[in-house]
């Protein structure tokens, strides 16, 4: 049993795991839920990029503002810069063809950062992100951080291969 205990929006992401894209014509409802949380409400599908939807979702979920943008990277500018990882940040990465966000949940034995994030492999899960891909490390602007001086070391994840 870890001795971090989740911020409300980390609780929040948990609820979460699990939900994942509906292949096909239909569409997975709480995915449409987090784009209109952030005001993107006219994007109207499930296969469109949402890991920032899903991250906003969260942090609309438990009363902080997100950055309501679609773009992952838009969360390189959003709350307050951290120089390295805290648990239950903000973070978001570089990939082919643009970027990736997700919150920081620990890191594995090899220190990877374990990432709970959604449009991971097209559903919302904990999976493992090298750090040489980081951009940015982001905490909610004004908001105490109660575990920043390390991470869990939990047990490995997959490495992530696919957040489009």
């Amino acid at each position: 049993m870890s001795a971090f205990i989740d911020p409300p929006w980390i609780a929040e992401a948990r609820r979460n795991i699990g939900v994942r894209e509906i292949k096909g014509p239909q569409n997975e409802p709480k995915i449409l839920a987090w784009w209109k949380a952030i005001k993107r409400g006219g994007i109207k599908d499930d296969e469109t990029p949402w890991c920032a939807a899903f991250v906003g979702g969260c942090l609309e979920a438990v009363g902080i503002t997100s950055s309501r943008f679609e773009s992952a990277k838009s969360y390189e500018t959003w709350g307050s810069p951290l120089s390295a990882p805290a648990f239950g940040c903000v973070v978001v990465f570089s990939r082919d063809g643009g970027g990736h966000v997700g919150f920081v949940v620990g890191q594995d034995a090899t220190g990877s950062l374990l990432v709970l994030g959604g449009n991971q492999g097209d559903a919302v899960n904990i999976k493992a992100f090298q750090r040489s891909r980081v951009t940015a490390y982001r905490w909610p602007l004004g908001l105490p951080m109660a575990n920043a001086a390390s991470l869990p070391t939990l047990a490995a994840a997959d490495l992530s291969r696919n957040e489009a």
